[in-house]
């Protein structure tokens, strides 16, 4: 029904007519895509501090005021309530199920937060010349939950998840180069082959197994920060209710991805 052509508002359009509910990698490349996680207002301090102690892991590209669903910034006729495909609820830090909207459950005191997503960046290494032999077996990124600290912000803390693709060694030299311009889609990887190192002792355990994790002979398995971390953070802080996408299931913005591209490098 979509694919990389697709417009944004198009996509969201459809998602909130109940049209469309699939993962969103590969749709409206040409655009960012978000992660998102809601939360009462009088949590939302203290996370955006744990966000700002995490940023490769939680890129903050908007912060809604309390109970506005809309984030204009990302899209003028953006609804969080109905605009991503699937959403994950926890109350005190437990899994209670994925819903298609969350309008009979929006609060007057939700705070929206929208992380960059790694989703982003595969349009800008497939037009860098590498080569995602992954995307052409059908495969996709998969998930995991790395031994890493994240930095903690109470209640706020957890381990740093992570998302892989299977590069060869020399298109895993240029996807750093590539990522490192793109600080707000997680930025440069964080750990290049030999994953028991980072705690991921098989590679078939993957978070819900999303994403096949075949690694041919001639590939390193090549992982950067995931817009998962703040959402095993908010389950550790066992808040009485908090709102996620569900992975995979992104929110695709308006704001074209050229526009995060820094002319340089960041330290």
């Amino acid at each position: 029904m979509f694919d990389k052509h697709s417009h944004p508002r198009d996509v969201r359009r459809a998602i909130r007519a109940g049209q469309f509910a699939q993962p969103t990698n590969g749709i409206a490349a040409d655009y960012v895509q978000c992660n998102v996680l809601i939360l009462p207002s009088r949590h939302a301090d203290d996370f955006a501090t744990f966000c700002e102690r995490n940023a490769q892991c939680c890129p903050v590209l908007a912060r809604s005021l309390p109970g506005d669903p809309h984030l204009p910034t990302l899209g003028e006729d953006l609804d969080i309530r109905t605009d991503l495909g699937s959403y994950r609820v926890f109350r005190n830090g437990e899994n209670t199920g994925d819903v298609a909207d969350i309008e009979s459950l929006w609060r007057d005191d939700f705070v929206t937060f929208a992380f960059g997503c790694s989703f982003s960046f595969e349009e800008a290494l497939v037009r860098a010349g590498v080569n995602m032999r992954f995307l052409e077996r059908g495969d996709t990124a998969a998930l995991y939950v790395s031994d890493i600290d994240a930095h903690s912000a109470d209640p706020f803390y957890g381990k740093v998840a992570v998302s892989m693709r299977p590069l060869t060694p020399a298109d895993a030299i240029k996807a750093i180069q590539v990522t490192a311009q793109y600080p707000d889609v997680h930025g440069e990887p964080i750990h290049i082959g030999l994953p028991e190192l980072i705690g991921i002792a098989h590679l078939e355990n993957s978070i819900e197994k999303i994403g096949r994790t075949r690694v041919m002979p001639d590939e390193l398995p090549v992982f950067w920060a995931c817009g998962v971390t703040p959402q095993l953070a908010v389950q550790n802080a066992k808040l009485e209710i908090s709102i996620s996408h569900t992975p995979a299931y992104m929110l695709v913005t308006d704001v074209p991805l050229t526009n995060l591209k820094r002319s340089e490098i960041p330290q």
